[in-house]
């Protein structure tokens, strides 16, 4: 592991401070940050500190005030999924964290740390950097499109990167219409997550480089409100998904007067399902009408393309994910009954 020190501020701006060199990182529940140094993934220069935040009062509340519920960045996993508020009124969001890793990792895991977390592909990701991959290198090749594709993006590349955004948390809070707040700014949910607008290409937020989450915000849902969160992995127990989805529905006589869809996994950014929400709108909820809207998230996806069968890692390519993500938007739209 690259060799580092610990810095343990104990206000957030302190915090800050200590990141604006571009020097250090941040650390939190460590789950991420520590098995990537391990790792060394990266070309990038290591950090010289990591800046604990759990050193920080104050940042692991759940309550709700007025008509807001508000997450502290460094509530953990475990402490949002048994949060009996969360899972009575924001239900798809106590699945999600619940879903997430291992009872151990969502032990130590926080929710600022699940959404922060950087993007998922086993060539981006490789020990010691053994593919100086797009994610990476400026000028550098998606190992990808002619490698083992199976869990890539099925919504096209952004920069020529592939790879998919692995949070569990994401989908549900863009689906509940969470703010995302930092020690600068708050940041509606659908604006947070970005591919491009930084010059850090393994950034996948929008956050500066001394800027911090220290709260999530999510508006109490209408009357008739109900939502869910569905996840596909090959191991439950632990995986990363390969396909997660969450639905918010909100019924008035029978029918669907709001609905709010979002998928992760699928591509670089979590991806509001907007033309499924258009399909549900104004209609009962039943197995074909679910089916239909699932249908409809799906509009715009396309497989990568099959590695070729002479290959030494011949593999499925990634169209089957486009029917796991059909089936698992009405599966959750079907639980909100």
């Amino acid at each position: 592991m690259y060799p580092f020190k610990v810095n343990n501020p104990t206000t957030v701006n302190a915090a800050a401070q200590a990141l604006a060199g571009g020097k250090a990182a941040i650390i939190a529940g460590g789950t991420e940050q520590l098995f990537f140094l391990k790792a060394m993934h990266s070309p990038a220069t290591p950090p010289e500190t990591l800046v604990n935040l759990k050193s920080i009062p104050g940042l692991t509340d759940i309550k709700e005030e007025g008509n807001t519920l508000k997450i502290g960045a460094l509530a953990t996993l475990t402490a949002i999924a048994n949060n009996d508020i969360i899972k009575s009124k924001y239900t798809a969001l106590a699945q999600a964290a619940k879903a997430v890793a291992s009872p151990e990792l969502r032990n130590q895991g926080t929710i600022g740390g699940n959404i922060c977390q950087r993007v998922q592909c086993w060539y981006y990701k490789a020990d010691n950097n053994l593919f100086p991959c797009r994610r990476k290198v400026s000028n550098g090749p998606c190992y990808a499109l002619l490698g083992d594709n199976r869990y890539n993006s099925i919504f096209g590349q952004v920069n020529t990167c592939y790879a998919v955004n692995p949070s569990d948390t994401a989908p549900a809070l863009l689906a509940l219409g969470a703010k995302i707040v930092t020690n600068k700014k708050t940041y509606n949910a659908s604006e947070f997550w970005s591919a491009t607008n930084t010059s850090d290409i393994e950034k996948t937020t929008v956050l500066a480089l001394d800027e911090i989450v220290t709260e999530i915000q999510i508006p109490a849902p209408a009357a008739g409100t109900k939502s869910a969160f569905k996840k596909f992995a090959l191991r439950k127990s632990f995986d990363f998904p390969i396909v997660n989805a969450a639905a918010v529905i909100t019924l008035s006589g029978g029918t669907v007067s709001k609905a709010s869809i979002a998928l992760n996994a699928v591509h670089n950014l979590p991806r509001k399902a907007t033309a499924a929400e258009d399909s549900i709108n104004g209609k009962a909820i039943n197995a074909d009408t679910a089916w239909d809207a699932g249908v409809a998230a799906l509009n715009g996806a396309n497989a990568m393309p099959q590695t070729p069968a002479n290959t030494t890692w011949d593999t499925i390519g990634n169209k089957y994910m486009i029917q796991i993500a059909k089936v698992l938007v009405k599966r959750a739209i079907l639980d909100c009954r």
